[in-house]
């Protein structure tokens, strides 16, 4: 008999990620390791099972029989939300920005990697404008969604709420406590906020932005130490944008060390990493743990938008 993930403690227990000292550099004094949020379970989950856990156990609890989310074409968020509410026998529905993609769906489904895999995995699509997508957050549109669809329980895009929060509280273990730093990409900010909260005060909690956008204001409202601080992304043109040099450093990162780096989140906060150690940004003789979030999902797409730009690709075999 099938045990579901969020029910069954000891399943979950089982898929703690582990932390792989990635180098120990002489010349810098530093050791940099990584906590393998990626490979905790099937499909690249990553930090998404922790944003997931404490909603999925609510929407059980409200006797819901859906999940609905919001998100662009190639949201981990999206192919995230369709897994885990098929492995927790609950329908999911994705509200997905751009109704053009919606005309002919066997046409989207078959140029779509992102999409594809939510559909193998139950999800139902609503395609709207994006006029109307950024309307999703406001009272009268979400009445209107709990019209046609009463029975589901309602995640913002992204999937960070008070409860997703609490899940990635669970991130940091007590062996954590012995690193200065901690790193973590940001996208919405929950993560970073859950590590935030479990984080000993002595630790220095550093959140590399996947947007070039401020959102010290956001996390503040779900946290309450100070011992953090945020980076924009200023290296490769914001939210989900690549240009080759980011392709080489995945590339050669991958290659030297067996660890598949996603290009929209974690490439990002390993090449500013790197770049801060040459600075000499961090204090000698630290111990920085950078979170990998996951997301490998997503480079079948991003390698669809670079052969398309005759762009070198994303090598994702180890």
């Amino acid at each position: 008999m099938k045990k579901n993930l969020i029910e069954d403690k000891q399943v979950f227990k089982i898929k703690k990620p582990e932390n792989q000292l990635v180098f120990k550099n002489d010349k810098f004094k530093i050791e940099l390791w990584i906590k393998r949020l990626d490979n905790i379970y099937p499909n690249s989950l990553g930090n998404k099972i922790y944003k997931l856990k404490y909603n999925l156990l609510e929407a059980k609890k409200r006797k819901k029989e859906a999940i609905l989310t919001f998100g662009g074409a190639y949201s981990n968020h999206i192919a995230a939300v369709a897994l885990a509410a098929k492995n927790e026998n609950l329908k999911s529905i994705g509200i997905i920005r751009g109704e053009e993609l919606g005309i002919d769906l066997k046409k989207t489904l078959s140029q779509n990697s992102t999409l594809a895999k939510a559909a193998k995995n139950g999800m139902k699509f609503e395609f709207i404008s994006r006029q109307s997508y950024r309307e999703k957050h406001k009272v009268e549109f979400q009445k209107k969604i709990l019209q046609k669809f009463p029975h589901a329980y309602i995640l913002p895009e992204g999937g960070t709420n008070t409860l997703a929060i609490k899940g990635c509280e669970e991130i940091l273990e007590k062996s954590d406590k012995n690193f200065d730093y901690i790193c973590c990409p940001v996208g919405t900010g929950g993560t970073l906020s859950g590590i935030i909260n479990s984080a000993s005060a002595d630790q220095k909690i550093l959140g590399f932005s996947a947007l070039n956008a401020d959102l010290e204001e956001e996390i503040s409202k779900n946290v309450q130490a100070k011992n953090w601080k945020i980076f924009k992304e200023q290296e490769f043109g914001g939210f989900a944008k690549i240009n080759k040099e980011l392709v080489s450093f995945i590339n050669k990162f991958t290659e030297e060390y067996h660890i598949v780096l996603d290009p929209i989140y974690t490439a990002k906060m390993f090449y500013a990493i790197v770049k801060n150690m040459k600075m000499k940004c961090f204090k000698e003789n630290s111990r920085i743990l950078a979170v990998h979030t996951g997301g490998l999902q997503g480079i079948e797409g991003m390698n669809q938008r670079l052969k398309k730009k005759k762009l070198p690709i994303i090598k994702d075999n180890i």
